[in-house]
């Protein structure tokens, strides 16, 4: 025991001979005692530094698993954006610029062209203030005579079309001449051989597939490429 304390305790030869055997033993339980319960500080630095890793390695794979969602969203982006600018690019095949004064009017019967000279000079909320004094005029008695009868029969249909109306049954198998869009008014006009229709861009109306092709086969006339050409035609193509 006396060595032992000299030795690993570091006690002094001159400091054990003088004591008892049991002042010795007490001394080594101890010394024992201390040695039992020693907690190595290399096994402390291992158990904080196992902790630093953990949480930096936690903080490296919240950071990753960032970066990788961001990176997802960026390829997601760009893949939306390619795909937006090919929807685009099939839209534009299907359309045609035409500057407005160069509408085919000779093509028009003079009976349709006040509306469409109307059309090219004004803008939505006038035709909306048109049709409101137009049905406050007539209700809805259906004019024979006139350009009134014209105009009424037009805004009608665009404003207040109705499914089982002969105007949707009479487009069966005629041949689309002019299809074109008058952005400033949001209408699109179509001539057919015998007939024509106003519509309003965003409302939908009875069109069978087989018109709605020739339409597009013959394409969309506009005086440039806009939002409202890409909406309408996206609208027809679906």
């Amino acid at each position: 025991m006396s060595t032992y304390l000299k030795s690993m305790a570091g006690y002094k030869h001159n400091q054990l001979k003088t004591k008892s055997f049991k002042d010795i033993q007490m001394l080594f339980d101890k010394e024992m005692k201390r040695v039992n319960t020693f907690v190595d500080m290399d096994t402390e630095l291992v158990k904080g530094s196992e902790t630093r890793t953990e949480g930096s390695s936690k903080r490296a794979g919240e950071e990753l698993e960032s970066e990788n969602l961001k990176k997802q969203k960026l390829d997601e982006n760009v893949e939306a954006e390619v795909d937006d600018d090919q929807e685009e690019a099939e839209m534009k095949k299907h359309m045609e610029i035409v500057p407005d004064d160069e509408v085919a009017i000779d093509a028009i019967p003079l009976a349709t062209k006040p509306p469409i000279i109307m059309l090219q000079n004004i803008d939505r909320e006038d035709l909306e203030t048109l049709w409101k004094l137009v049905k406050a005029k007539h209700g809805l008695t259906r004019l024979e005579e006139g350009y009134e009868r014209v105009l009424w029969g037009d805004l009608k249909v665009m404003f207040e079309p109705d499914v089982e109306s002969e105007v949707w049954r009479n487009l069966q198998g005629y041949k689309v001449t002019v299809w074109k869009l008058f952005s400033s008014s949001g209408v699109h006009f179509v001539r057919f051989q015998n007939l024509h229709i106003f519509m309003l861009v965003e409302k939908r109306y009875p069109l069978t597939p087989a018109t709605i092709t020739e339409m597009l086969n013959k394409k969309l006339q506009a005086d440039h490429w806009n939002e409202m050409c890409y909406q309408l035609l996206k609208l027809m193509t679906k």
